[in-house]
């Protein structure tokens, strides 16, 4: 009478576990946010790198002149940081590893 109470004592021990949930790795976001600060006559905002231009530069108050809207005539070119971007097809781009420039923004010209 002992020995199978004791079985049944040892095979509820050992099922126990199979319905517990072991904690498991703590969620990662792998996507990083990187905002990039483009600046515009003293108006510094920041933006998401990698999103549309033209938007940032709506935005800013900066208003090029658009005919194709598809990056082929490029009369939407500006200057962001020195580098000549079609603004109707351009992105934002990513923020810049030079701390200076990450305080002060990327020029808009």
């Amino acid at each position: 009478m002992l020995k199978p109470l004791i079985l049944l004592l040892v095979a509820i021990a050992t099922c126990s576990n199979a319905f517990v949930v072991s904690p498991s790795k703590p969620f990662r976001s792998t996507t990083n946010l990187q905002m990039t600060i483009l600046n515009y006559k003293g108006k510094k905002i920041d933006f998401k790198a990698g999103s549309p231009l033209k938007n940032a530069c709506a935005k800013l108050g900066v208003k090029p002149k658009y005919s194709c809207k598809k990056g082929d005539c490029g009369s939407c070119t500006i200057s962001v940081a020195g580098n000549r971007v079609k603004a109707c097809v351009g992105k934002v781009p990513p923020e810049p590893r030079l701390k200076s420039l990450q305080e002060k923004g990327l020029e808009i010209k």
